[in-house]
């Protein structure tokens, strides 16, 4: 994977594929450059699995990825818990952006 560049799009495919996700999304947090990621995996995969386990199922999935790009996070959840979520935030779908300007690591251009 080191010698393809990482993109949201490269990204999300693996993710379905290896997680058999239901919805994902990713952010390129660095401005385009590939190097901070964000995003929000819904998968049954996660279902009877704490926190730490998701996780771990989600690094696994990305190990190649991840051993590449600079800051990765994810928000993991099943698909029940993601319904309930957003009847609670009234269909908001995307990742967290917590800490950001305007959706970008702030530092960086886009």
């Amino acid at each position: 994977m080191a010698a393809q560049s990482i993109t949201e799009d490269s990204l999300k495919e693996k993710i379905r594929e290896t997680l058999k996700a239901t919805h994902v999304e990713v952010t390129d947090m660095s401005g385009g450059c590939g190097q901070a990621f964000t995003s929000t995996i819904v998968s049954p995969e996660f279902a009877g699995k704490n926190s730490l386990k998701r996780h771990r199922l989600v690094n696994a999935a990305l190990k190649d990825e991840i051993a590449v790009i600079h800051a990765w996070s994810a928000k993991c959840q099943t698909p029940e818990e993601w319904d309930k979520e957003k009847a609670a935030t009234g269909g908001h779908d995307g990742p967290p952006l917590d800490g950001t300007v305007g959706g970008h690591v702030q530092g960086t251009t886009a």
